[in-house]
């Protein structure tokens, strides 16, 4: 048995400008430091099966989060590091060929420091201005989806007001209930029709009115935190959206402000701390390139088995929040 154990270190990229909201200094941004433990277990794998191959995502630093102390264990297949081709997300990737046994676990654990995002300036690349102004497979931007555009940012002027305009008429309108069928896909279609979904689809209605009227979205996955400090299992995965106007990112969570009226406002310009980013953007392309097509949105593990899907996948994720000088003391200058 190979076990396939290592130490990586993600260094944070140097602060971006905040985004001014008011003239006064703004309060300094809250912070959380935790460890993120994330274990998937691939079962019941077929007498006979010639490969597996698991993709994992991997969270990384950038000017919201610093991750540090990333350790992977692996003991039945060893592990590398790739970069996801679209939107450059990096992943875990798994192969074990002719397998003995009959499961595959993979463990990740990081720490990591969230920092309340309040927004940054930011240069957009002329590529990725354009993909992000695209419609993705579940997120036209043409249709129905433009007409509700149009009607919610009717009398609007700036593209600020449209962004709040569009914010405001998603969060209005979409209840958070996961009853019946057909939420949690990022279907913007369903989600217009349907009134109701959970945050991949409130948040893929966001994007495709966004980019319908030539605003840029950009939609992220992660880990919800609960708000107490403490430690505990979390049962799924938590998204949200960005939208580029004037130059800055906005960020915006439609879906907690549906759950939690009170923080309507706060929602419109704020991601809070209590949250891990793993990967961003929709339809992706891994690397190695998986045989089941585009990865709708990139969170849970991607398994297949001799070049076929597989869903015999058991994934438990937890955390614990520790003092911010361990959280920290890998990380890099």
């Amino acid at each position: 048995m190979r076990t396939a154990r290592f130490l990586l270190l993600i260094l944070a990229p140097l602060a971006l400008v905040p985004l001014a909201r008011l003239s006064a200094a703004p309060a300094p941004p809250k912070s959380r430091s935790f460890e993120f433990t994330y274990q998937t277990l691939v079962k019941e794998i077929p007498p006979g099966a010639r490969q597996v191959d698991v993709w994992l995502p991997l969270p990384t630093s950038d000017e919201n989060q610093t991750v540090s102390s990333v350790r992977v264990d692996s003991p039945e297949a060893p592990v590398e590091i790739n970069r996801e081709m679209r939107y450059g997300n990096t992943l875990l990737h798994v192969r074990l060929a002719n397998p003995r046994a009959t499961e595959l676990p993979v463990t990740l654990r990081a720490y990591a420091v969230r920092r309340e995002n309040a927004g940054h300036r930011e240069p957009l690349d002329p590529a990725m201005r354009r993909r992000l102004l695209a419609p993705d497979e579940l997120v036209p931007i043409d249709g129905k989806i433009h007409a509700r555009a149009l009607k919610a940012i009717r009398g609007k002027r700036t593209d600020l007001e449209k962004a709040r305009a569009i914010y405001d008429d998603v969060t209005s309108s979409m209840k958070y209930d996961k009853s019946g069928t057909g939420w949690g896909r990022g279907d913007a279609i369903y989600a217009c029709d349907a009134g109701h979904g959970n945050c991949t689809d409130f948040h893929s209605l966001l994007i495709g009115m966004a980019r319908s009227v030539g605003i840029p979205g950009r939609f992220s996955i992660g880990f919800p935190l609960p708000e107490q400090r403490g430690n505990g299992e979390i049962p799924g995965y938590h998204c949200w959206a960005e939208m580029y106007v004037d130059g800055a990112w906005v960020p915006v969570d439609s879906s907690e402000a549906s759950k939690n009226p009170a923080k309507r406002e706060y929602f419109f310009g704020h991601h809070d701390e209590n949250r891990i980013q793993f990967s961003t953007g929709r339809d992706l392309v891994l690397t190695p390139p998986t045989h089941s097509g585009l990865v709708n949105f990139f969170v849970y593990p991607v398994v297949e088995v001799d070049q076929s899907a597989y869903a015999k996948v058991d994934s438990h994720f937890s955390f614990a929040d520790v003092n911010p000088a361990v959280a920290l003391r890998d990380a890099g200058p």
